[in-house]
């Protein structure tokens, strides 16, 4: 096992890695920026360095500054959270030549799985059903990607092949407006991306978003831990999720889950990781794969029982998975509620000096938060400030105990976005589950402040 991790990320991920280390006897380097000096994980650290000023492009996605951290700190491995470098191949790379371990999966697999069309035509391959659509980035030939429109049937979406976190798409209805939403897309995935290849998919209508959560380790075993419906979105960035997904018939999630477990074989893929795929009538249709820890690992943790950032270290460090898939039971239900520094409604960034802060507790409560009464949320990143999780032996338990958690919450200086979860957890449609994408959408129309 490592004696020395470097965790090369901010907010609640850092304290969340650094928790896990301390746990597991092992030293945390914690990198900062100016901005985040103040930071709980900071003063809590067996060290800390300052790797560059606020813009996380001179601090957070600085390689070499990172590399160097760990290099004068003699660490063994680098952890990368989630979002920043987490899905760099070109920085897992650099990692491993540089002789420390990156953890996480290799960087031909983050290669593999971060280019969409490639994700896609290795899914195929491996049995995982796909939404329907070109077999690849368009062509050049308008005619040809007309013929493709037509044989997978208007409306259809246009991804950026280089894309995520929403970025890079575009919805066509009609034949006409096509080509021309080709062209524009394909401009900004260069810009955006680096990247100008898009391909095309059948947009469908009212799916659900439901993801499938994996570990694997370097000795060809992987397993699935269960599913979660993050279908509470808002442009594509996820406000609330839960483990497991209400309604979905279990055998249909078995189906699933035991055919992402055997992609990872198939692939060699090692570490922990998520296939995100869309479920409409009865059908899941894959769409990307995030090969990092996600923002919403804690509801998979409270079902299962699982650590998978402890497990992230182990496999890593070249430990067996522990477990087999027949050893993985889902107890009870959770929810989690991304709490973000922003207006409630309007969605405006709310940075600044939480005057007061108070976090709910009880049974079945847990809080992943680095926020404390006093800190500065700095307005150079993203507004996600902390989250609350809930489990209770049921759905309706798991409800209950958010609603009094988000009552308990108090938190002054800055706007958060309780106001909104609060509402939520009283509105009918969502108690009764199994909301689709556009729900949430839908709903701050009609409740516009």
């Amino acid at each position: 096992m490592f004696k020395k991790i470097l965790i090369a990320n901010r907010g609640e991920i850092a304290l969340r890695i650094q928790r896990a280390c301390k746990e597991m006897g092992i030293k945390a380097v914690m990198v900062y920026s100016e901005a985040d000096r103040e930071a709980k994980y900071v003063k809590l650290a067996d060290e800390a360095v300052c790797i560059g000023p606020a813009s996380s492009t001179l601090s957070y996605l600085n390689m070499p500054a990172i590399i160097a951290t760990a290099e004068v700190t003699d660490a063994e491995a680098i952890h990368p959270g989630y979002g920043f470098l987490s899905e760099n191949a070109d920085f897992a790379e650099r990692v491993e030549k540089s002789g420390f371990v990156f953890i996480g999966p290799s960087s031909e697999n983050i290669r593999l799985m971060g280019d969409k069309v490639s994700a896609k035509q290795a899914m195929i391959k491996s049995g995982v059903p796909c939404v329907p659509g070109s077999e690849g980035a368009l062509p050049e030939d308008p005619k040809e990607i007309i013929r493709i429109a037509r044989t997978v049937g208007y409306p259809v979406i246009i991804k950026a092949a280089g894309g995520g976190g929403g970025r890079g798409m575009r919805v066509v209805h009609t034949e006409a407006a096509l080509i021309h939403a080709v062209q524009t897309t394909r401009a900004e995935a260069g810009a955006a991306f680096g990247n100008p290849q898009v391909y095309m998919e059948k947009f469908l209508e009212r799916p659900r978003h439901v993801e499938i959560q994996i570990l694997a380790d370097t000795f060809k075993n992987a397993v699935w831990l269960g599913e979660r419906d993050c279908s509470m979105q808002r442009r594509h960035q996820k406000i609330i999720e839960e483990a497991p997904a209400p309604g979905i018939p279990r055998r249909v999630i078995e189906k699933i889950g035991d055919r992402c477990a055997a992609a990872c074989k198939k692939i060699g893929y090692r570490g922990a990781g998520t296939f995100e795929f869309l479920y409409e009538d009865g059908e899941f249709y894959f769409i990307e794969m995030n090969t990092r820890v996600q923002v919403e690992h804690p509801v998979t943790e409270m079902v299962t029982g699982v650590d998978i950032v402890q497990m992230q270290i182990r496999v890593a460090a070249g430990e067996k998975l522990p477990f087999t898939q027949r050893q993985i039971e889902m107890r009870g239900h959770a929810i989690e509620c991304r709490i973000n520094a922003e207006d409630p409604y309007k969605f405006t960034p709310s940075p600044g000096r939480v005057s007061l802060w108070h976090a709910p507790g009880g049974p079945g409560v847990r809080v992943d938060s680095h926020v404390y009464t006093n800190y500065f949320v700095p307005p150079n990143y993203d507004s996600m400030i902390g989250k609350i999780i809930c489990h209770g032996d049921t759905r309706d338990q798991a409800l209950a105990r958010m609603r009094t958690a988000l009552s308990e919450t108090v938190v002054e200086g800055i706007q958060t976005n309780i106001p909104l979860h609060r509402e939520l957890m009283a509105d009918a449609k969502f108690i009764e589950g199994g909301t689709s994408i556009h729900y949430l959408e839908g709903w701050l129309g009609q409740h516009r402040r």
